[in-house]
């Protein structure tokens, strides 16, 4: 099926043309009739599968330029994120020709050119529960004008910390509004709440599997103290187009850039406890290909669509099986292939068997030898 078989309008279908994007992803397919009616809806699919086009492409087809009011509202949990769909607004908005303003309301950032801005009336806000609740209450936002709001990255946003600025959010819109729930996993106790605020949604899933089968799951065994050696040498042995190491602490992260630096590796760090303007820079010089490599904890495994990404590396193994699918759903994006490669310690190998049973893939042991990455 073509976006045009699909009911997209002309304009539409020739910005996506300038994106290079001709042939919808499954999950696009499956949602737009549905968001089209109005419905409340839960998108459920595994990282890479084009979400975000998924939900903003039948919105856009339903929002009024005409109106001077705010009437899209999307949530994201992490500044990145929520910068990234944003960006996505605004190109999808430019390339189709459609008079769309968009505010980004994220924390960190002045209020008041925030506040100066929203009185132009944004046709779409997107932005961190906790900023837009703010303008709410204090009356810059005006929550009867809503028509629609997204909860993306639901799993987060569903949680305790987000999870009252979500509700008065939602609560401030009218009751025929529409609500919108993505996410990559299925957890119950989002499912649960989702059913609580959107009691007649319907779930949109489009595959079985929870992890991309286009990418190949690698592990090497080392010492702790050798994790940072040995990542340099697995760098060198793939030679990754683009690849995003994750890491647990900041302690981590500086010493990893340090040692990659020192031998020529061009870096950045996006470490989640990086001011913000550090981390928008180190995504910039990523995503233009300055860098070949980018460290991040998992405030970047949300969500981000990273091009050209061929391989993440776990510098730091994740103990939970959900955290690793929403790192290594980093690469292998749009039907592309991509490669995870886990360091891990002797008592870290039984995440194998967890990563095994939780998500039904197997993970192959490797070895480096003589400079090459081979199976053991």
């Amino acid at each position: 099926m073509t976006f045009d078989e699909l009911g997209l309008p002309k304009h539409l279908v020739a910005a996506l043309t300038k994106q290079n994007i001709t042939i919808p992803m499954a999950i696009q397919s499956a949602s737009m009739p549905v968001i089209l009616e109005g419905k409340d809806v839960f998108i459920h699919s595994e990282t890479g599968t084009g979400k975000t086009l998924a939900y903003l492409l039948p919105l856009f087809c339903k929002l009024d330029s005409k109106l001077a009011a705010t009437q899209l509202v999307v949530m994201a949990p992490t500044h990145e994120l929520a910068i990234q769909i944003q960006r996505q607004c605004c190109d999808l908005a430019q390339n189709a020709g459609m008079p769309l303003r968009t505010l980004l309301l994220i924390g960190g950032t002045s209020i008041d050119r925030q506040l100066d801005k929203l009185k132009k009336k944004p046709h779409i806000v997107v932005g961190s529960p906790g900023r837009i609740h703010d303008l709410l209450q204090m009356g810059k936002l005006k929550g009867p004008t809503f028509r629609t709001i997204v909860v993306d990255e639901a799993d987060r946003l569903l949680s305790s910390e987000n999870l009252d600025s979500v509700k008065a959010i939602i609560s401030s819109a009218p009751h025929d509004r529409q609500l919108i729930f993505v996410s990559a996993t299925d957890q119950p106790q989002s499912a649960e709440i989702i059913n609580t605020l959107a009691p007649h949604h319907l779930r949109l899933k489009t595959s079985e599997h929870s992890v991309n089968e286009n990418i190949s799951h690698l592990y090497v065994i080392c010492e702790e103290r050798d994790k940072p050696d040995v990542l340099r040498k697995l760098i060198h042995a793939v030679n990754p187009d683009k690849a995003i190491v994750f890491v647990h602490r900041n302690e981590t992260a500086e010493v990893v850039a340090s040692k990659l630096a020192h031998h020529k590796v061009t870096v950045a760090d996006l470490h989640g406890a990086y001011h913000k303007l550090d981390r928008k820079q180190a995504m910039d010089d990523f995503r233009s290909g300055q860098v070949q490599i980018l460290i991040a904890s998992d405030i970047a495994s949300r969500g981000l669509d990273l091009p050209g990404v061929t391989h993440v590396f776990n510098l730091d193994a994740p103990s939970q099986s959900k955290d690793y699918l929403h790192r290594v759903g980093r690469t292998g994006r749009a039907n592309s292939s991509g490669t995870a490669i886990s360091l891990m310690t002797d008592q870290e190998t039984r995440l194998v068997r967890r990563y095994h049973d939780d998500l039904g893939i197997t993970v192959t042991r490797m070895i480096l030898r003589e400079g090459q990455l081979m199976s053991d």
